[in-house]
């Protein structure tokens, strides 16, 4: 059967020699790009209503991951005037997934199409993104030099008369293989830490897109129904008796036949991100790593930091299990704040543990951990950082302390600073702790006067620039007294919570991903064992 996919929905490609037919109800130019930076787009010569063209996927560099697919009308006209195009796959003559562009309006031009790798193997994915700048801004969108026409191919002569392009005689398509095995680290870069970060958020991007075409699915599905049911109860000859019943009975049967299918198609998916899960999992380095990882019992303090450090997990409600790491880049690019509103003795828990990681992933002495604790209410927390000497100085406590820390550290952002406008980096005095710093901040805003809360603020936005960063655990209503003045921090910093929790969306689709905090499991010794591991590192540094 052929695969018709809706936006977002992806599909196995089983040959790499593959026809692109493209079917409208207006001219317009068609043609193919790969995806990589500084390439050439292939365009058609001529607009046209049809188009047919190769694709030999085994011919793409090893080094180029995506081909697209990209149609454009003429200038003045707009896809949302047209009926929708239709873009398919075939394999000699057997078509193997289609998509039917719908829901367009002032665009001009769009990627109908999208080819990509995947664990060694070709798939398709509907991606139906729209221009309304035009050719110019989809070329400007995918980083593209201006287009190249291929030569115009010989074509059969057109039938008279208006053809419905949106409706197609479907074929049988061939038995797809099955999926590959999947391989940990296969993906592009240059080292397997690279290969392996790509491939975790090639994941996140799969599944995202999965779900968000299963929910499409699904939403297609309750709105036709509900459109079958309106024509019924319009009709006198099927509102009332057997004819409504069996009206009813035909319109949900529909409904569930294409939600099955769209089930289906999610469950394959999913399927496959499982098995791949379950193969990254183990060869991830410790700071991509749960604590559970048996890696974490072979821990060596790194020559250099890595390219990022996993803060926690990521789910969604259509299947909980499937979890995908997520992982953020170094140095970070702003603050933490663990919400501390639900449960504070875990906030405090996981901010020890996700300080301990980011202590971990760097070499010993390029990174350093400063703690306030203004009523001292979390020291019990605090104690396996303050007693491995993980902690550069004891936790800051009473307005005294935290006065005189955040003023250390506000003077460090502004010498940095400075020096990097100068550009003279070199002029830094020779005492200042080049390493960056990591702020842990408890019991906010409890113990902090109006300029402490300013110097906060200030930490938070300049510091991350010069390596100053915050780690917050505070509960905002605690903090309401202050008005909108704080607004700006909790946007500036990146939310976390102890407890499970949807509030993160990803850059794709805007999903509301679980977040699940990242904790030794009960009993543990894994964070104890990191910790006397780096201050053995230390004190062999030090002497």
């Amino acid at each position: 059967m052929t695969a018709e996919l809706v936006r977002g929905q992806n599909a196995p490609l089983p040959q790499t020699r593959l026809e692109i037919t493209v079917s409208a109800d207006g001219p317009l130019l068609a043609g193919s790009t790969a995806g990589e930076s500084g390439e050439e787009l292939r365009l058609s010569p001529l607009p046209a209503a049809a188009h047919r063209f190769p694709v030999e996927l085994d011919a793409v560099p090893e080094a180029v991951g995506s081909v697209s697919v990209v149609l454009a009308l003429p200038p003045g006209a707009r896809f949302g005037g047209l009926p929708a195009p239709y873009v398919a796959i075939a394999d000699g003559g057997t078509e193997l997934a289609s998509f039917t562009i719908t829901g367009l309006g002032e665009e001009s031009a769009l990627v109908a199409l999208e080819l990509y790798r995947r664990q060694g193997a070709w798939k398709v994915r509907a991606v139906g993104q729209g221009y309304a700048g035009g050719l110019p801004e989809l070329l400007r969108d995918l980083g593209l030099r201006q287009p190249e026409p291929e030569p115009e191919p010989a074509r059969e002569p057109e039938p008279d008369g208006p053809v419905d392009y949106r409706h197609p005689s479907r074929r049988p398509a061939a038995a797809a293989d099955m999926p590959p095995q999947p391989v940990a680290g296969d993906a592009t870069g240059w080292t397997m830490e690279e290969r392996l970060y790509n491939q975790v958020w090639g994941m996140f991007e799969d599944l995202a897109r999965t779900i968000a075409a299963y929910r499409s699915a699904a939403d297609f599905a309750e709105a036709r129904l509900d459109e079958e049911l309106d024509r019924a109860l319009s009709d006198p000859r099927t509102r009332v008796g057997p004819a409504a019943d069996a009206a009813r009975d035909q319109a949900m049967a529909r409904q569930a036949d294409l939600v099955d299918q769209a089930r289906a198609v999610l469950d394959r998916d999913l399927a496959q991100l499982a098995a791949e899960a379950e193969v990254v999992e183990p060869a991830l380095p410790p700071a991509y790593a749960d604590w559970d990882s048996p890696v974490w019992h072979g821990y060596a303090v790194p020559a250099e930091p890595p390219m990022a450090v996993r803060l926690g997990d990521l789910h969604l409600p259509e299947d909980p299990t499937l979890r995908i790491p997520m992982l953020v880049r170094l140095p970070l690019e702003r603050g933490l704040w663990v919400d501390s509103a639900q449960d504070r003795p875990r906030a405090l828990e996981v901010a020890v543990a996700l300080a301990a990681r980011l202590l971990a992933a760097y070499p010993v002495g390029a990174y350093a951990l400063q703690a306030i604790d203004p009523s001292g209410s979390a020291a019990t927390a605090l104690a396996p950082l303050a007693d491995s000497g993980a902690l550069c100085d004891p936790p800051a406590t009473g307005a005294a302390g935290v006065t005189a820390l955040l003023a250390r550290m506000t003077e460090r952002v502004d010498l940095v600073q400075m020096a990097l406008r100068a550009g003279a980096p070199d002029s830094l005095p020779p005492d200042l702790d080049r390493a960056e710093q990591l702020i842990i901040v408890s019991d906010f805003p409890y113990g902090f006067d109006d300029r402490a809360v300013n110097q906060l603020r200030y930490l938070a936005d300049e510091g991350p620039s010069v390596g100053v960063h915050l780690l917050l655990v505070a509960d905002r209503e605690d903090a309401r007294e202050f008005g909108p003045v704080l607004d700006p921090l909790w946007r500036s910093l990146l939310r976390l919570t102890p407890l499970p929790e949807d509030h993160l969306a990803d850059p794709w689709v805007g999903h509301s991903w679980t977040y699940e905090p990242l904790l030794p499991p009960a009993g543990s010794q894994v964070l104890p064992l990191v910790l006397r591991q780096l201050a053995t590192a230390r004190q062999a540094y030090g002497s």
